[in-house]
């Protein structure tokens, strides 16, 4: 089994590649401690890595991030073999139930205009940003949009959270493309 490893915008984060599927179509997953991880042996796996601080479960790759003051060329081996360890035995990636993700935003019924317009944020989101967001080995989340303000809230999971340039990406990437196409959408922010 090969495994390539690719850096991401994020210096305490790595993006990891099997070769084969992680979540599938059932995540994405995101664990920021071990205590959110015990429907994952793989996260727990991983976990157990000194050093390792949270793990992200995309369609086809990990983002694994460390402690700051760890050094990669002593988290990454450690990190490649728990991989390995848990594919060759055959392990599940996740167990049981927890097979499918949690909801990816609230579940806040907008009307009329709304709708419309939340719809269109989230089609874009998925189509456009998405995409482009898994490639740094991240995720991003919608969570609401305030009608009145015109204020879009989401937040970035993965390789993206605490990276040093996800306030720039949400503010200059994704709240520019936003309000282009959708003029009702005055500002993004990142969701608490």
């Amino acid at each position: 089994m090969f495994i390539q490893t690719e850096p991401t915008p994020n210096p305490d984060t790595l993006k990891f590649l099997p070769g084969q599927p992680v979540a599938g179509s059932a995540g994405p997953f995101d664990y920021p401690a071990i205590e959110a991880a015990s429907a994952s042996p793989l996260a727990r796996a991983l976990f157990n890595v000194s050093g390792v601080t949270g793990v992200f479960l995309g369609s086809d790759f990990l983002s694994i991030s460390k402690a700051p003051d760890m050094d990669w060329k002593h988290v990454r081996p450690m990190a490649l073999a728990a991989i390995m360890d848990h594919y060759m035995a055959g392990l599940p990636v996740i167990e049981g139930d927890h097979a499918t993700a949690a909801p990816a935003d609230d579940m806040t019924e907008y009307e009329g205009d709304a709708a419309e317009i939340v719809a269109e944020i989230k089609e874009l989101i998925e189509t456009r940003v998405r995409p482009a967001v898994a490639q740094d080995g991240g995720d991003i989340v919608f969570h609401r949009f305030e009608p009145e303000t015109g204020i879009v809230h989401l937040s970035m999971r993965g390789a993206c959270a605490g990276c040093p340039s996800s306030s720039y990406t949400l503010k200059q990437g994704i709240e520019n493309m936003l309000r282009a196409y959708v003029p009702e959408v005055t500002a993004v922010e990142a969701a608490l």
